[in-house]
Parts: structure tokens; sequence; C-alpha cells
């Protein structure tokens, strides 16, 4: 792999990492399998785009925040108020936005951003031109993972955590379940849509299809994230997430320049995905059996004595 692809495979993993950031939130804090991603996240490229055409790039992933935000809210609302399954509610939130992101876009299926300034391309002046792309991710995925734990650690951050433990506790101790359901939906959508507005502008173009099948990237990256650093703390939790959607991204550039056929990486994600969520099973299965052994050898001992 040559160095060029290295770098462009971390600066995808750093921007990525907000979509896993997004789920930690969701699936393991709030303990709810959130499927609004997919469209949340296109609806963060669809603002960010439209922006940076009319020349307000930072704008667009400034708003792009607040559109992921009520993407969330619609689906906590359905939730919390009307009753809906959590995995349906996700699913009605991701198909309306597949017609509310069409129109955000003109009624368009893609947006180009060729010859646009975007947040990249104003980084260089900052930045070099070959380091700008980096810096931007790394600030970007930096900036709300150090967010994210600082949120998690205040009183309506420990409220989150607490509902996704136990919501029955948490009601009988007087706290609105419903309100911190909402909050973090609502949070978890606004990293994912951001995620999505840095790879719009990263990409110089948006399309009505790039959200599709980011639940699978980013609880890849989570997954993975986990089997390195563990889940011991929230701090190591959410570095993990950020790492494991970098080693994510090296396997998908890895595989590419394996000769693997694009429309093959797919199945290669979900190779990874089944490997990460097996590992700790088959770890202790090793475990259980290297004891079966040592237990075996130090009987024959015994019996030889």
């Amino acid at each position: 792999m040559s160095s060029i692809a290295f770098q462009g495979a971390v600066e995808l993993g750093l921007i990525y990492s907000l979509v896993a950031l997004g789920l930690y939130l969701s699936y393991r804090i709030l303990d709810i399998a959130d499927l609004t991603v997919d469209g949340s996240f296109t609806l963060g490229a669809a603002v960010s785009a439209v922006f940076t055409v009319a020349g307000r790039p930072f704008l667009g992933l400034f708003l792009s925040l607040f559109a992921g935000a009520l993407a969330g809210f619609v689906t906590a609302f359905l939730q919390t108020k009307l009753g809906v399954q959590p995995i349906l509610a996700g699913i009605i939130t991701m198909t309306a936005l597949y017609s509310i992101n069409l129109q955000v876009m003109g009624d368009k299926s893609n947006v180009t951003l060729l010859r646009k300034e975007t947040a990249f391309t104003l980084a260089e002046g900052v930045f070099t031109k070959d380091w700008a792309k980096l810096g931007v991710a790394f600030l970007a995925a930096a900036a709300v993972s150090l967010a994210l734990i600082l949120f998690l650690r205040t009183n309506l951050g420990l409220s989150v955590r607490a509902t996704g433990d136990n919501r029955d506790m948490v009601r009988s101790s007087s706290i609105n379940t419903d309100f911190t359901i909402t909050v973090g939906l609502c949070a978890a959508n606004a990293m994912v849509a951001l995620s999505g507005a840095l790879l719009a502008q990263y990409q110089m173009f948006s399309e009505i299809t790039v959200g599709t099948g980011m639940v699978i990237v980013g609880l890849a990256s989570l997954i993975i994230g986990e089997v390195i650093t563990g889940t011991k703390s929230v701090p190591r939790c959410v570095l993990g997430a950020a790492a494991g959607a970098i080693i994510y991204r090296l396997i998908m550039a890895f595989a590419l320049d394996a000769s693997v056929s694009p429309q093959n990486l797919k199945l290669v994600s979900a190779v990874v995905v089944a490997a990460a969520i097996s590992w700790p099973a088959v770890r202790d299965q090793i475990a259980f059996a290297a004891i079966k052994r040592r237990r075996k050898a130090e009987k024959s001992d015994a019996d030889l004595k």
C-alpha cells in the first residue's frame, strides 16, 4: 500500500469515527438499535453540500449538526410518545429522510462540489496542502470525542448512561427517561450527520445513497475498537471507537490494494464485522481449551506419580 493510500484511509477513518461515536452513544450507552443512521448521515452530507455550493462550507458543517439532531428527535418522539418500537422508529425516520434528502439537494440525486471552497481547501492556509485533509479530520474527531467524554460526565450525561443501564430504576428516581432518550438520540445523530457533512466536503460531492450501509460501518468500527481497548471506561470506549474506524478503513484499503473487486467490499465488511463480534467468544473458547489441556496434563502427571 502506498503512503498516499495509507493517509487517505486514516483520513476516512477519522471522518467515519464520528459514526462510530454516534452508535456508541445510541447502541452501547442507551442500548437502542437506532437505524436512523443511514438517513441522518446522508442528511448531513446533503446540508453540507448545499451550503458549500452557496460558499458557506463551515456553516454547512454547523447546520448539519442541527439537521442530524432533528432526525434523532423524530426517532425519539416516535419511540417515547407514540410507542413505536426502536428499530421500527429508526426505519420510519430513515425512510422519510430519503425524500427529505432529495428535497434538500434540490430534487437531485447528487450535488458536485468541484471548484468550490470547502473546509479542507480553506484549511490549506493553516496546514500544508498535503496535510490539510488529515488535519481537519483529526481536529473534528478529537473535538467530538472530547465533547462526548465531557458530556457523559455531566449530570445529564450520567442520567443518559443510567437510562441505558436500567430504565425502570431511573424512572423510580424521578428522572424523565423520555427526555434522556431524546437527548441521547439527538446527540448521536448529530455526530453521524457531521460525519456525512465532512465526507461530502472531503469527496467533493454528495449523493442520495452515500449513507447506505453506515450502520454496518459504524458497528464494525465500534466492535473492532472494543476488542482493542476494552470497555472498562468511557474514554477507552471513545478512543476505541475512533481507532476501530481507522483500522476498519485500513482493512478496506488493504482489500482494494489486494485487488479485491469493489463489489465485494460489502462481503469483506460483513466478514470483518462477524470476526470482530465473534472474537470474544472465540477467545474464551481458546482459553477454556487451554485450561482443559493443562488440567488433563496435571492429572496425567499425578497418575504417573
